[in-house]
């Protein structure tokens, strides 16, 4: 399963990368809009796990070029904001699969991404 990560905290985002690769997922750890686009541009993935609230760029920007370029690749939102708590991410973005906070337990992320991605 190939998995796009896009967070802007390098320590979190590389947390998150080593416990997928530790399940056999092959991982891109981007940090920003630019370099989740040159991500998208030159691959596909099954699935992206997004954070919302990006320190460069947009995470809906995004989240449609994903859904332009690949339809079937759902994205995993994260955040550590309850602004989309009451569910307004899944009217905003059709490729959106799950909402989590970004203090969910690595195992679970990668639980969630593996249902997900496979079900592709």
């Amino acid at each position: 399963m190939r998995v796009l990560i896009v967070e802007s905290q390098p320590d979190l985002g590389a947390l998150w990368r080593k416990h997928m690769e530790r399940q056999g997922m092959v991982v891109r750890l981007e940090h920003s809009q630019a370099g989740a686009a040159n991500a998208l541009q030159t691959q596909s993935f099954d699935i992206i796990v997004l954070d919302l609230v990006l320190d460069q760029g947009s995470a809906f920007a995004i989240a449609d070029l994903a859904s332009y370029r690949y339809p079937d690749t759902q994205v995993i939102f994260v955040t550590n904001t309850s602004f989309f708590s009451d569910g307004s991410i899944f009217n905003l973005s059709a490729n959106a699969c799950a909402y989590l906070q970004t203090d969910t337990p690595p195992e679970d992320l990668t639980a969630m991404v593996e249902h997900y991605g496979r079900a592709c």
